[in-house]
C-alpha cells in the first residue's frame, strides 16, 4: 500500500522523511496520524490475485506505513519491521544462508549475535568464520560463503570498522554485506550509501527512542527483503500493530533526538577524558579514538553512546553506578533518558574475562547511552558519582 505524499518527494531531507514518509494520503477528513489497525486478519477476494493481508505476515497497514518510512530513511528499495533486533539479524542471515553455507563475521559483535552464530546456526549446518583485521576478510571467504556480517559502531567498545573495503569485497564476490547499524541510526550513518547490501537495527533502541517497545528492522534490496518476509512467515516474529504504531511515532522525532544525543555525548566524552577517576574514554568523536578519521568519513554525527573505564576496576564501577541520580542503571540503550550499564553483567556476560579484554572491554568498563537531558545536569551527576574514586 503506497501513500502518495508530496512533502517527501524530490530528495526531501531526513527529518522531513522521518515525519512524513509513509503517512496516510492527504485529503478532506483523512487522519493526520496513522490509525492503529488491531486486526489479525482482513477480508480477501474469494480468489485472491495478490498478497494476502495478514498481520502475522507483516502486511498489517501499520507494518506497511512503517516499512515505507524505514526504507525512505535508509535509502533502501524495501524494508520490513520485525519483532526484535535479533529477529532482524536471524532472519536476514537465514534469508542468505542454508545448510552447508558459510558466514564471515567480525569477531567484535553484540553478545546475542555472537551466540546466534556460535550456537544456533551451527545446528542448522551454517558455519561462521570470525575475523579481527581488515585483511582477514578476503582470506576467510570460501566458495560457500553467503554473507558478510559486521556491526558499525561495535557494541559496546564503539570501534568503527571501515566498511568501504568490505563493500568492495561484496561487490567483487556478489556476497551480501549485512550491517547492524543500531548504534548509529540513519541520522548518523546510512550503510547502503557506502555499499552495504542490507542494514539491520534493533528498533527497540534509537528508532523507537522511548524504551517502551521491542522491534527490529531489515532494509535492503526488495528481493532479499521478500525472502526475509518468507522466513517471517515460517518463524513467526511479527511485530504487534500497537508496537508498529509506537515505532512509527518514535521515528518522527528520530532526527531531533539523535542530534541532541550526539551533542550531549560529545561534550560528556570530552569532560570524562579529563577526569582523574577515569582511565580511558571511548567515543568516535574524540581525536584519541583509534577510528576517529574513519568515523569522520562515514558518519554525519558521532552518536549518543560513550564508553569509559573507571580506575579501580569493576568494584569501583559498581560503586559509581550506585551513586548516580539521573541516569538509570539498566540494559538497552537509545532512549530519551540516559541509561548506564556494565557490559560484563549484560550484553557480554557469557564471555570470560580474557575474552572481554580481547574485545576491549576492560575491568571497570561502563557503557553510557546518553539521553536528551540537559548536559550540565548529566555532567554534575557524574561528577559527584566519580569524585569518591579520585585517588
Amino acid at each position: 500500500m503506497k501513500h502518495e505524499n508530496p512533502s517527501v518527494a524530490g530528495g526531501a531531507g531526513l527529518s522531513t522523511r522521518a515525519v512524513h514518509a509513509g503517512s496516510p494520503t492527504r485529503g478532506p477528513g483523512a487522519p493526520v496520524v496513522t490509525p492503529i489497525v488491531p486486526s489479525a486478519t482482513f477480508f480477501n477476494e474469494p480468489e485472491p490475485t495478490g498478497d494476502v493481508r495478514y498481520t502475522r505476515y507483516g502486511t498489517n497497514p501499520n507494518h506497511e506505513v512503517l516499512a515505507e518510512k524505514l526504507a525512505a530513511l535508509e535509502g533502501a528499495e524495501a524494508a520490513l519491521p520485525l519483532g526484535s533486533g535479533l529477529a532482524a539479524i536471524s532472519l536476514s542471515l537465514l534469508a542468505c544462508c542454508g545448510a552447508g553455507d558459510h558466514i564471515v563475521a567480525a569477531r567484535a559483535l553484540y553478545g546475542g549475535t555472537a551466540k546466534l552464530l556460535t550456537r544456533e546456526l551451527p545446528r542448522l549446518g551454517i558455519e561462521t568464520t570470525f575475523v579481527e583485521r581488515e585483511e582477514q576478510w578476503a582470506e576467510a571467504v570460501r566458495p560457500e560463503t553467503r554473507a558478510l556480517l559486521i556491526e558499525v559502531p561495535v557494541n559496546p567498545t564503539l570501534r568503527v570498522p571501515d566498511i568501504r573495503p568490505l563493500a568492495r569485497l561484496s561487490a567483487e564476490t556478489g556476497i551480501p554485506l549485512l550491517i547492524d547499524a543500531t548504534f548509529a541510526t540513519p541520522v548518523n550513518f546510512r550503510p547502503i550509501e557506502h555499499g552495504a547490501t542490507v542494514v539491520m537495527h534493533s528498533a527497540t533502541k534509537y528508532l523507537g527512542g522511548h524504551s517502551d517497545l521491542i522491534a527490529g528492522v531489515v532494509a535492503g534490496p526488495a528481493g532479499l527483503v521478500d525472502e526475509v518476509r518468507e522466513k517471517l512467515k515460517s518463524f513467526g516474529p511479527a511485530l504487534d500493530p500497537h508496537a508498529a504504531w509506537l515505532l512509527e511515532r518514535g521515528l518522527k522525532t528520530l532526527a531531533v533526538r539523535v542530534r541532541q544525543q550526539n551533542e550531549n555525548a560529545l561534550h560528556l566524552a570530552g569532560w570524562l577524558e579529563s577526569h582523574p577517576a577515569v582511565a580511558r574514554v571511548t567515543y568516535p568523536g574524540l581525536r584519541s579514538h583509534p577510528d576517529h578519521e574513519v568515523a569522520r568519513a562515514l558518519f554525519d554525527g558521532f552518536g549518543g553512546m560513550v564508553g569509559f573505564v573507571v580506575r579501580g576496576g569493576d568494584e569501583a564501577a559498581v560503586r559509581v553506578l550506585g551513586r548516580l541520580r539521573i541516569p538509570c542503571v539498566a540494559p538497552s540503550l537509545g532512549g530519551v533518558e540516559t541509561l548506564v550499564s556494565m557490559p560484563r553483567y549484560t550484553s557480554h556476560t557469557s564471555l570470560s574475562r580474557e575474552e572481554r579484554h580481547a574485545l576491549g572491554i576492560d575491568d571497570g568498563f561502563i557503557r553510557v547511552s546518553v539521553g536528551v537531558e540537559d548536559f550540565a545536569d548529566l555532567r554534575d551527576d557524574l561528577a559527584q558519582a566519580l569524585e569518591p574514586e579520585v585517588a
